[in-house]
């Protein structure tokens, strides 16, 4: 929450989403072990931290996405309502204490049953216009999409369909017999939610805004590498070398250089030698005699040798790896860290230390 990096909305969020989940089933820990007050007023006051949870994930949601000017803001709704909650509470506490013979709490217990199924409502609106966003609203997350394919947050949202799905039940079984045993599958899932989305939210989020700054030093090709410091490879007893191949090599490497054709994940060979004018076959030729790579290992080079770039500048360093391996045009982790240790015989992170 503290560090300087992370410290902005979109983390603030995701920390109060959190917080809100974990208060909401610290009280009720306390109260079911028997750790409540046994002043009248503070045993009665159930605080609906658990209306804020929702809210603030949905703002969470708009903020990462960055369309939160484009659509509804409802923090402000939901804290009037949370604060609403508390005073009607309170009121009824006070009008218990003093006006009801006995001081009994079927008033209150009552007004809790009827603020469960609202909150469940007025979150499950809340959800459904986040999800909606992230299903159907394409044109509003484009810009987006193009960092991340958002599928870790559609988990998320797939199980938070379920998560909602044990609260309903709950919230009917506690209305018809009054059992809060339903609940525990709603703690137990909650909180695996709360464990899961701290980490996969961080983590994404933190890749997501690093790539967007290194794709404004690429847009702006402060770091990138250049034709000139991409070595050859010649076999002078091999018939193919020729000038005419020569200069076709050369085109295809400064077309695929000067136009940054390499940090693209989906760059085909079909592509390329349909641009250039070249049949698969002798496009294909040119690529394994001239850098003794297949296609596919020669882009991969062209990629590494751009994160290298990255790795040793120490204006990038506090940047993820991940977030570096990504923006160079790879598609995973996974396929970075096995693509760089094939041509540098070091993984990343070893080779970053170096500088």
């Amino acid at each position: 929450m503290f560090v300087k990096k992370k410290c902005d909305r979109v983390i603030v969020f995701l920390n109060l989403t959190v917080l809100f989940i974990s208060l909401n089933n610290l009280q009720r820990w306390l109260i079911d072990n028997g750790y409540s007050s046994d002043l009248f007023v503070l045993k009665q006051l159930l605080i609906p931290w658990y209306l804020l949870i929702f809210p603030m994930f949905y703002a969470f949601t708009t903020h990462f996405l960055r369309v939160q000017d484009k659509v509804n803001d409802f923090l402000k709704m939901s804290l009037i309502i949370f604060t609403a909650e508390i005073v009607i509470r309170l009121c009824l506490i006070s009008y218990v204490y003093y006006e009801i013979p006995d001081r009994d709490t079927s008033v209150i217990y009552n007004y809790t049953k009827i603020e469960d199924v609202f909150n469940l409502i007025y979150s499950i609106f809340l959800f459904v216009n986040a999800s909606l966003i992230i299903f159907r609203r394409h044109h509003l997350i484009a810009y987006i999409l193009s960092y991340d394919d958002l599928n870790w947050i559609k988990w998320f949202i797939r199980l938070g369909v379920v998560v909602i799905g044990f609260w309903a039940v709950a919230v009917f079984i506690k209305t018809l017999t009054g059992n809060e045993d339903a609940y525990m599958f709603l703690r137990l899932s909650s909180s695996i939610l709360l464990y899961w989305m701290g980490y996969q939210g961080i983590y994404k989020y933190n890749v997501l805004r690093d790539r967007i700054v290194l794709r404004s030093s690429i847009d702006a090709n402060d770091v990138l590498i250049t034709s000139s410091e991409i070595i050859d490879s010649q076999n002078e007893a091999d018939d193919f070398f020729n000038k005419k191949h020569d200069r076709d090599f050369e085109r295809i490497k400064d077309h695929i250089i000067q136009n940054k054709l390499y940090l693209d994940p989906l760059l085909s060979m079909e592509t390329l030698a349909s641009d250039l004018g070249m049949s698969k076959s002798y496009f294909s030729k040119l690529i394994n005699s001239y850098s003794d790579y297949n296609f596919s290992d020669y882009i991969n080079s062209l990629r590494v040798a751009q994160a290298k770039k990255f790795l040793a500048n120490d204006e990038f360093s506090e940047y993820t790896i991940v977030a570096i391996g990504l923006e160079c045009g790879f598609n995973s982790k996974s396929t970075f860290y096995s693509a760089f240790k094939k041509f540098t015989s070091k993984t990343p992170t070893a080779y970053r230390a170096e500088y």
